[in-house]
């Protein structure tokens, strides 16, 4: 007799318990992150956002930027991003809702809150891909030639976490209220929301409400000047954000956890603290200092002297006297007379009493031999320098320079613009109206100058001719053609040309 045993059956132990539920949290994020990216309104809003910051980078402030307005830049685009992946999430947490699938997911180890989580992670790493971006772009700016000054860390977080803040309120959006069509509505009450909105330039602390808050200024001022609450707000779209991440696992069934009703507790208390104190406004240091920076520029700066002229500049913007110095050098250099030895003094002024939004003109300098020169630089800023320093060297002050209306302002517009590399092209760009013939204001830092359709007549003609023959009649006459009231057709007889065929008319 044959006994046959059989064996038990192996039993299979499926892991289970906090650890098992948080690895099938993290698998299912990392998938809901791929979908997330593979989306098309986020592919298409990130291909927006790159190519429109690839196209400005490449010019923005003509190769010279101050990094304290590069960090801002980066704030608005990301939005587009952050409203792509509001409508986009949503949907995602909708999904099992469209498809009829809730019932299945019931019996699964991930419960609803949990999932909730897992959508919510994959809107940090789409925040956290935007911020790679912004500090691609911030870099970019930071490594070139021309970049002075230094960016804020609050002000470069307000782009990842504008996108992080919507993402987090499409999750919680789908939580709250299962029609898909909710969240495109919202984004068109967004839109409309955002065009009444308080702009760049109002002082009403709501602005700090919104996500981002630009500046509708071109105005650079050095970094401590600047008095914007950037890192208080950081701290609010962080809280705000956090709120809304931790009521959506509130919402979803997370309310028997203590930690999700502790933090929520916790982010909305951070809301407030960065909320209140953004809101307190420009502090008395900024303000002092804005005063002290505008009416004594000489008390913050430090002067280097070189080839007999001096350049007096804030701390930030030491590395830009180079750059003045090459300009200078090329004007002095075709004056005649004593002027090609005249010590001059190039010092950096601003206007900082008014904040960014300040638009109010620097009074030109009454010292002699004192030449302004802006925080800006590179583009007109640059032909704009060279005719300030030739309205020195011919006039003595910019004050007098200013006041200038004879013929001698053809002899500044030559020595300005006759060593430029395209004297035609910033001919134009120094002028109000961008052209080249008839009457025009002249741009300065300080007060304009003037210029009459004969003088841009003479001029014109004179930067079309060679160079080094006009220097040599310049300096032959020099004493004459800087004269005060020097008219226009004894300048075009002394420098070799034929009257000018417009009438003189200096207003």
């Amino acid at each position: 007799m044959t006994t046959l045993t059989t064996g038990t059956p192996a039993v299979t132990v499926t892991a289970s318990g906090p650890r098992a539920s948080w690895a099938a949290v993290f698998a299912l994020a990392r998938f809901e992150t791929r979908r997330l990216l593979l989306r098309v309104p986020v592919l298409i809003a990130f291909a927006v956002y790159l190519g429109w910051t690839v196209w400005k980078t490449r010019t923005s402030w003509d190769g010279f930027p101050a990094l304290q307005d590069a960090d801002r830049a980066t704030q608005s685009p990301p939005l587009l991003v952050g409203l792509a992946v509001l409508l986009c999430v949503n949907q995602a947490v909708l999904r099992s809702r469209r498809h009829d699938t809730d019932r299945h997911l019931a019996v699964l180890v991930v419960r609803p809150w949990r999932r909730t989580v897992a959508h919510l992670l994959s809107v940090a790493a789409v925040a956290l891909l935007t911020g790679v971006c912004v500090l691609g772009q911030f870099t970019w700016e930071a490594l070139k030639p021309g970049a002075v000054g230094h960016g804020s860390p609050g002000e470069l977080l307000a782009g990842p976490l504008s996108v992080l803040l919507l993402g987090a309120f499409g999750v919680l959006l789908a939580r709250l209220l299962t029609s898909p069509f909710t969240a495109p509505l919202l984004i068109v009450l967004l839109l409309f929301f955002l065009m009444l909105a308080p702009g760049p330039g109002s002082e009403g602390w709501t602005r700090w409400l919104a996500p981002t808050v630009g500046e509708n200024t071109t105005n650079t001022l050095p970094s401590e000047l600047l008095g914007r609450p950037a890192a208080w707000h950081a701290l609010y779209l962080t809280g705000l954000a956090l709120s809304m991440a931790l009521l959506a696992v509130l919402v979803s069934g997370g309310a028997r956890l203590w930690t999700v009703r502790a933090g929520v507790a916790g982010a909305v208390a951070l809301t407030l603290v960065g909320a209140v104190a953004q809101a307190q406004g420009v502090s008395p240091e900024t303000t002092e200092a804005r005063t002290r920076f505008s009416a004594t520029p000489q008390k913050e700066q430090r002067c280097a002297e070189r080839d007999g002229a001096t350049y007096c500049a804030f701390p930030e913007w030491g590395a830009r006297t180079d750059d003045w110095h090459r300009v200078l050098d090329g004007v002095r250099s075709l004056a005649g007379g004593t002027a090609r030895e005249r010590p001059l003094v190039v010092r950096q002024r601003v206007e900082a009493r008014y904040g960014l939004d300040g638009d109010a003109a620097i009074d030109p300098a009454t010292r002699p031999g004192e030449v302004t020169v802006g925080t800006a630089w590179g583009g007109n800023r640059v032909p704009e320098f060279a005719t300030a320093v030739a309205g020195v060297l011919v006039a003595g002050t910019e004050e007098k320079a200013g006041a200038m209306c004879d013929g001698r302002m053809v002899t500044v517009m030559w020595l300005a613009l006759a060593d430029r590399p395209d004297p035609m092209a910033d001919l134009r760009r120094v002028r109000l109206d961008d052209s080249d013939t008839g009457s025009a204001v002249v741009l300065s830092q300080t007060n304009p100058l003037s210029m009459t359709a004969a003088q841009t007549e003479v001029v014109r003609e004179l930067l079309q001719r060679p160079k080094g023959g006009t220097a040599a009649k310049v300096r032959a006459h020099w004493a004459e053609l800087t004269a005060p009231k020097v008219t226009t057709d004894r300048v075009a007889r002394l420098l070799g040309l034929d009257e000018p065929e417009a009438k003189e008319e200096c207003r």
